[in-house]
């Protein structure tokens, strides 16, 4: 069962990471690429990510710079065409993005490799560092050896039977590093209706993919568990978190490193664990807070639901 839980990631993953390195002319179609891998797309991004190291969207953007590096070594092409078909709108911004990743200007580039190996012992290469070990290849288009190289079964994630949870909500649209001020305003809200109480936790809830999604567009959630008899004001929203088996995890450090725990729980630990990600919401809740401890302290707990 666990082989086979990790052969289905491993392959939806692959032949997604194929698809994006087959098409490089054109822009990624990440929903599409999420359903052909039958997972949703915030799940597809994240599983994605931690097993690849990258997200489509970062492996689409390298692939094309190698090839554009492999144009400037190999043809005598305008930098600007070379720029154009790398996606970039300007020779100016393309030259900016170049440079942070190979060190050197575009001409610089072109220049080194012409001239052949320095006192280095060889020119600039053209394949960017990547843990997938998929590069472009002007002969084969590209190369898909995909390493699925993991360390993520190694993270401490329990198995645990969670009741369903009543929660209010006080909405947020815009980018998830943003949604401290929803938890402002819950505070505030939970606090006149007294919704606090011995057995509160808050929670943030998040329903898209940061990939797909424009971030004006990203919908999350700050929340409250609040207890079934509790009478919740008419400007907060009400959430039913389903009962059933998640994986839990607790990360510990601030919460900008969020998104690396999540990756590594979605897109290391899920592929080797034997378990299938359900429907359902995936959602973090709070065992302090940074008015409590220090940021290098705060325990997050993640959920993710899991099949029976």
């Amino acid at each position: 069962m666990k082989q086979e839980t990790q052969s289905f990631y491993e392959a939806a993953v692959g032949r997604a990471a194929e698809r994006v390195a087959a098409d490089l002319d054109r822009a990624l179609d990440l929903q599409a690429l999420a359903r052909e891998a039958a997972l949703s797309p915030l799940h597809f991004h994240r599983i994605f990510r931690g097993m690849l190291g990258e997200t489509p969207l970062e492996l689409h953007r390298r692939l094309r710079l190698e090839r554009a590096a492999s144009a400037l070594a190999s043809s005598e092409a305008p930098i600007t065409d070379i720029a154009f078909s790398a996606g970039y709108e300007t020779h100016e911004s393309f030259t900016r993005a170049f440079r942070e990743h190979y060190a050197c200007s575009p001409t610089e580039f072109r220049r080194a490799r012409h001239e052949g190996p320095t006192s280095c012992g060889r020119p600039p290469q053209i394949e960017l560092a990547a843990r997938s070990g998929i590069h472009f290849d002007a002969a084969r288009a590209a190369v898909i050896p995909v390493r699925f190289e993991q360390e993520g079964a190694n993270m401490d994630v329990t198995i645990k039977e969670m009741p369903e949870l009543r929660v209010a909500t006080v909405s947020h649209r815009g980018p998830y590093n943003r949604i401290s001020e929803a938890f402002a305003r819950l505070g505030q809200l939970a606090a006149s209706a007294r919704l606090f109480g011995p057995e509160s936790a808050m929670l943030a809830i998040y329903h898209d993919d940061p990939e797909t999604t424009p971030e004006p567009e990203l919908r999350s959630d700050a929340a409250i568990v609040v207890s079934r008899d509790a009478k919740i004001p008419a400007d907060m929203g009400e959430l039913r978190l389903p009962a059933g088996r998640y994986a839990c995890t607790t990360h510990v450090g601030p919460y900008e490193r969020l998104g690396d725990a999540w990756a590594r729980l979605m897109g290391e630990w899920l592929p080797k664990s034997g378990h299938r990600i359900a429907d359902g919401m995936s959602y973090e809740i709070y065992r302090n807070t940074p008015m409590d401890v220090p940021r290098s302290e705060l325990r997050t707990e993640l959920y993710v639901p899991l099949t029976a």
